[in-house]
């Protein structure tokens, strides 16, 4: 199959078929996982009335994922990644069917407000333990499953799928709040994770490509950390969009936006959440044909840049439209940033090194996303809502703008050479 495939082939990574086997079970997770946590948003903020409560879901989170994602590295780049992927998805499972049994009238007709709420969290807190593990072994599967030469046609489609699971889980859950209720809706999100399991049934075992079996953890986890730190492009773009996420993390006071400035409801904040997602999976399926690695570093600061643009023009909009038009160019923007970033990371690191370059990056940025909401309900209950908006999309801008003016090696970053030795390999 690997002598068919053409060079400049957008589809080359789709000819195997356990990596499309692959992207159904990223697709299934990535749409349970959005829309549990659009639906829990939702349930927490009817609860309590309070923005902050929207800043802890995140918080709840990103404890866990954070305190864990250097041993959860470590662990990954020791295990066979089809196993540990399996325990991950069960260990969703179960947390998606408690809180499906707390959205459930006849189980907490007795309980109290702040029991509900507690419960909420908690699971929340054990699903930041499970997305720890989660991120660095998918990274770490997608290289065992395609060619050297397709990593980054491979990983354009896996965000791509990642985007149409983040387009799909918020819309259909502000739908089926509406339609279906908090309840049922939790549990599409449980019957999904199950499909996830089965489509990994049909994924083989791999080889651990890890030369340093039983190495001490904390060798391991040196190694992992110094490696990240020494290399100044991935370090760059971790900092660089670690910042920009933190600051810019409008996503997470969207129940408010929705309940009470623009007041369109459930179905409107299904919309509002979905719209950076369509903007980036757009451009994710672009660059499958038009790729981004050349000039990188430019074209990533720029779209940064917008990004912080569109969350201020979101954030002082009163124009439903406007705000999902705004939104929508966010992820574009953000598109653009995730497919370099992957890139970078798919082509610099390492095999026997992806579980702990995936957690240093899932520290980096993938919190950044839970410390964002928590950043952005905190700067809510201080600033207000629209002003904590602003605020985050005024520092987004600064931090490019800054960090473009002192980094003229970042600016100057270009990944073709990198693309040319990758698909020269056999």
């Amino acid at each position: 199959m690997t002598d068919k495939i053409k060079k400049n082939d957008p589809y080359a990574a789709l000819r195997y078929r356990e990596f499309n086997v692959f992207l159904l079970l990223r697709f299934a997770m990535v749409f349970a996982w959005s829309m549990q946590f659009i639906v829990i948003e939702w349930e927490v903020y009817s609860l309590t009335k309070n923005p902050l409560s929207l800043g802890i879901i995140g918080l709840m989170e990103v404890i866990p994922a954070v305190s864990m994602a250097l041993f959860a590295g470590h662990i990954v780049d020791q295990k066979e990644k089809k196993g540990l992927l399996v325990k991950c998805i069960l260990g969703f499972s179960v947390i998606s069917f408690g809180l499906f049994l707390l959205t459930w009238p006849k189980i907490v007709s007795g309980f109290s407000k702040d029991a509900i709420l507690y419960s909420i969290y908690f699971l929340v807190f054990l699903g930041g333990l499970v997305r720890a593990f989660l991120g660095p072994t998918i990274f770490s599967l997608l290289s065992l499953i395609v060619p050297k030469k397709l990593y980054p046609n491979a990983a354009t489609w896996s965000s791509s799928v990642w985007q149409v699971g983040s387009v799909l889980g918020p819309a259909i859950a502000g739908f089926s709040i509406n339609y279906i209720g908090v309840h049922w809706s939790m549990c599409s999100v449980f019957a999904c994770s199950l499909f996830a399991l089965i489509a990994l049934s049909q994924i083989s075992k791999k080889p651990i490509l890890n030369p340093k079996i039983g190495e001490p953890v904390m060798e391991s986890l040196k190694e992992g950390i110094k490696f990240v730190f020494n290399n100044k492009t991935i370090l760059g773009v971790l900092s660089l969009d670690m910042v920009a996420v933190l600051f810019g993390g409008a996503v997470a006071l969207l129940p408010i936006f929705a309940q009470d400035i623009l007041k369109v409801g459930p179905e409107g904040f299904g919309i509002l959440r979905a719209a950076p997602a369509v903007g980036a999976f757009i451009t994710m399926l672009i660059s499958a044909y038009v790729p981004l690695y050349k000039k990188a570093g430019m074209k990533l600061l720029a779209a940064i840049f917008i990004f912080g643009l569109c969350i201020i023009t979101f954030g002082i909009s009163t124009i439903f439209w406007l705000s999902v038009a705004a939104l929508f160019l966010s992820g574009v923007a953000d598109g653009i940033s995730v497919v370099i970033r992957q890139t970078i990371l798919q082509l610099k690191t390492p095999d026997h090194m992806r579980g702990r370059v995936a957690a240093v990056n899932s520290m980096f940025v993938g919190s950044s996303n839970e410390l964002g909401a928590f950043e952005s309900g905190l700067t809510a209950r201080l600033m207000g809502t629209v002003t904590s908006v602003v605020f985050g999309g005024s520092m987004t801008l600064l931090t490019v703008l800054g960090f473009g003016i002192k980094s003229p090696t970042f600016r100057n970053l270009d990944l073709q050479k990198d693309m040319e030795d990758h698909q020269n390999m056999n």
